[in-house]
């Protein structure tokens, strides 16, 4: 079963964050049992031809690899697609149109107006008919839902057809509502219940991107209804293992 249809099936996926340029890195993420990894390019300094590196590593270790693009662009969409990526995730949609607009950059016409051309994603000319049929039954396309204008409009952002699934961008989307990183406050929270009860009624995949290291919070994603998960990042991995670690030595031989 394919990456799309996995989401369309609505199954527990868990996946994570490459925002680091480092072929080990890449090499150690796709090898710890993620069942996709984003490479960020949004917030990140990974330009295309790292990327389309990275790219090669993980799908290599078959693990699929999304790009998160850094805008709903057709330039940038185009670009991800055609060095290989699995799919793409569009950040900041905030309406119907922008939903309309991401199919479009992504897929070849009729079904949308992405410009055609050869590179890594067609096997550099020699599949281009193989790669036209896996782009419109096969690759994924994620929506980020980071804002508070797209929260009002849910359900005509969900009624269009050609989106595989959905996740959360909690920092953007607490911003939106001017509090940024209060995932606490009620008016956050009752904006995210909103978009989970819109996307189990329309049998939409919704995902959220917790960024913690701590498996703990997954899970509580997880049991609160969130369909898949995207976990933590690779710096966030890095950093709380060294600063803990360090801190208990620390503590244990400054007794």
């Amino acid at each position: 079963m394919t990456l799309k249809h996995s989401f369309l099936n609505k199954e527990k996926l868990i996946g994570s964050w490459l925002t680091m340029y480092h072929p080990s890195i890449a090499d150690i993420m796709a090898s710890s049992g993620f069942d996709w990894i984003t490479i960020d390019m949004e917030h990140s300094s990974i330009s295309t031809n790292e990327a389309q590196i990275l790219l090669s590593i993980m799908q290599n270790q078959n693990c699929p690899c999304l790009i998160r693009v850094a805008k709903n662009d057709e330039v940038l969409i185009k670009k991800a697609m055609d060095i290989g990526a699995d799919g793409v995730i569009v950040p900041n949609i905030q309406s119907v149109e922008d939903a309309k607009q991401a199919i479009n950059h992504m897929k070849y016409p009729p079904t949308g107006t992405r410009g055609v051309g050869l590179y890594r994603a067609h096997k550099y000319g020699a599949a281009f008919d193989e790669y036209k049929e896996w782009l419109e039954k096969d690759s994924t396309l994620i929506l980020q839902i980071e804002h508070i204008n797209a929260v009002e409009q849910i359900d005509e952002i969900l009624a269009i057809n050609g989106i595989d699934a959905y996740i959360i961008g909690p920092y953007d989307l607490s911003a939106s509502m001017g509090k940024p990183g209060q995932f606490e406050d009620q008016d956050v929270i009752d904006a995210i219940e909103k978009v989970k009860s819109a996307c189990k009624k329309h049998n939409k995949s919704l995902g959220f991107h917790e960024v913690s290291s701590n498996p703990d919070k997954v899970i509580q994603k997880l049991n609160d209804g969130f369909d898949y998960a995207a976990y933590s990042l690779d710096f966030f991995f890095l950093s709380d293992t060294a600063r803990a670690g360090v801190t208990k030595i620390k503590e244990m031989t400054n007794e």
